[in-house]
């Protein structure tokens, strides 16, 4: 899947929710860049990448040419 073709647009609950768990903007672009791509459903995505301490978890939907971001999540690590 030839992710350049897309127009990415991260919603506001997803960047505020990102912020609360420390993921920082350079760490999701880099998750969106080059992340693994997981689709699931009919039109849902997730891209995953893995750092030192813990995973960067974005989860999406693919709506024509876009991709809507709408959660943020992490998975690992400590609180």
């Amino acid at each position: 899947m030839d992710i350049t073709q897309y127009c990415f647009e991260i919603k506001r609950h997803a960047f505020i929710r990102a912020m609360q768990r420390n993921v920082n903007p350079d760490m999701i672009e880099a998750t969106l860049k080059g992340g693994k791509i997981e689709k699931f459903g009919k039109n849902k995505v997730r891209f995953i990448k893995d750092y030192k301490r813990f995973s960067v978890i974005c989860v999406g939907e693919m709506i024509g040419t876009n991709v809507e971001i709408f959660t943020i999540e992490t998975k690992g690590g400590e609180k």
